[in-house]
């Protein structure tokens, strides 16, 4: 049996599980059908914690799509794998040093049990987010049939495509989302963020999510839209981003500079689960 734990941020929801303390062999497919909502646990990702593999880090950092692909970032993910190394006590540290497959992130418990998660610089280099560009460019030209898309690209440790909309409510995030997301102008694949600023500071912000379709929420998403608006859009320092499963507050100082994310992390259940 699989010991695991149900957690959610914003809605953005995981199947997280401790793969220090017991032992993991996971395939494509054992994830898939435990991502399924009708016959498995149901969830957006599901986050392994292991041992460090490298110095100065606490843990190692995992995230594998409802899919069953493994990708590089989730920021609510890593909000909610904060927590759940202090509600297994795997750590009683208040700051954990986690590392991913991209990037490495300080994640700290705050006393009202928000999760602060602090971000690398932004990655706006073609070959870094990667798209096939040849140099930086403020937007770029995305053709879908007759139709040419312009929109940001950024990297935050997994890539990010946004393009500002007049009204998030009708934005075509299922088949437009899906169409640029699997675009071949991202090799990779992109998240892809729907965007409309409505006053300074306040963002809102829709997020077609590679392997998983439109989320609650989408941390990295968040960290993505906000960077851009502050780049591009004149936007200042600290930011509230509205998702649909609710709010994330992103800080930046200078637009190069490392990136905070605070937000909710929520514990849903614990239970097992055959492998």
């Amino acid at each position: 049996m699989i010991r695991f734990v149900k957690m959610h941020g914003l809605g953005n929801d995981f199947m997280v599980v401790d793969a220090v303390q017991q032992q993991l062999n996971l395939v494509p497919a054992t994830i898939r059908k435990w991502a399924n909502r009708h016959t498995g646990i149901g969830f957006d990702q599901c986050l392994i914690v292991e041992p460090p593999s490298q110095a100065n880090v606490d843990f190692n950092y995992r995230i594998f799509n409802a899919n069953g692909e493994e990708v590089s970032q989730c920021g609510n993910g890593a909000r909610c794998l904060a927590r759940f190394i202090h509600l297994t006590g795997l750590s009683h540290q208040n700051q954990i040093t986690v590392a991913t497959k991209s990037t490495t992130m300080k994640l700290t418990i705050t006393d009202d049990e928000q999760v602060s998660v602090q971000l690398p610089p932004p990655i706006w280099d073609p070959k870094g987010i990667p798209c096939l560009a040849d140099n930086t460019q403020s937007t770029y030209a995305i053709h879908i049939g007759e139709h040419e898309i312009k929109i940001h690209a950024v990297s935050v440790g997994n890539p990010h495509a946004v393009m500002l909309v007049d009204d998030i409510k009708t934005a075509p995030v299922t088949t437009l989302g899906k169409q640029l997301c699997e675009h071949p102008f991202f090799p990779e694949q992109v998240n892809v963020g729907f965007l409309q600023i409505t006053q300074p500071g306040q963002l809102d912000l829709r997020v077609y999510e590679r392997g998983c379709g439109e989320t609650q929420a989408c941390g990295s998403g968040a960290v993505a839209a906000a960077v851009i608006a502050r780049r591009y859009h004149q936007q200042p320092q600290k930011m509230t981003v509205n998702l649909p499963g609710g709010q994330l507050i992103i800080e930046q100082g200078d637009p190069q500079a490392p990136i905070n994310m605070i937000g909710p992390a929520t514990f849903v259940y614990q239970g097992e689960i055959l492998p």
